[in-house]
């Protein structure tokens, strides 16, 4: 698995050998960034990795400038693996917790630009997962929840939903407050 963009592009992400994860394929990260490129200022936002397992999206982000990316796992060895690619490659404003998902949402009160989540399939809690972090308002104004999925999931009913991508067996589901919705 390698960074696919930026300043980074062509490092090799190093996971954990206790690694357990799916990681987000090449090709949807690459679909993904190409989409955000044409709408995201990434040396001005901050980002919000939820379920960061290999770390992969937050490389992406960091590789292309952005500020500051927080990193949520509940895997000790997925973080120390995003800790040791940091301090490898140097970089800055990546910053690793180590909390559930769903805690991290209850006792956060930093902003995002973006919140990035790629739980894990089988979760029983992924179709709550929009809900709760829109609930949890720590998006920034115009800010974005873009949710990696399996393609049992569908939120197209989801008053918050502004766009839907399939890439191969992933699924981005991208949503925003919208003024008037509660």
């Amino acid at each position: 698995m390698r960074i696919i963009g930026g300043k980074y592009k062509g490092r090799i992400i190093g996971v954990s050998r206790n690694f357990k994860g799916r990681p987000t394929t090449d090709f949807a990260r690459e679909s993904l960034f190409n989409i955000l490129n044409n709408t995201v200022d990434f040396e001005t936002i901050s980002v919000l990795d939820l379920f960061g397992g290999s770390g992969s999206i937050s490389f992406e982000f960091a590789s292309r400038g952005c500020p500051s990316v927080d990193v949520v796992d509940i895997d000790f060895h997925s973080l120390k693996a995003i800790d040791e690619m940091v301090l490898k490659l140097r970089i800055k404003g990546i910053r690793t917790i180590r909390s559930d998902g769903f805690a991290y949402l209850k006792s956060c009160r930093k902003k995002y630009g973006i919140i990035f989540a790629d739980p894990p399939f089988a979760m029983k809690e992924l179709p709550e997962l929009p809900e709760r972090v829109l609930h949890a308002a720590l998006l920034e104004k115009e800010g974005r929840f873009i949710l990696e999925h399996p393609k049992e999931y569908d939120f197209s009913g989801h008053p918050h939903i502004v766009d839907h991508r399939k890439y191969g067996n992933v699924h981005f589901s991208f949503f925003r407050e919208i003024a008037g919705n509660d």
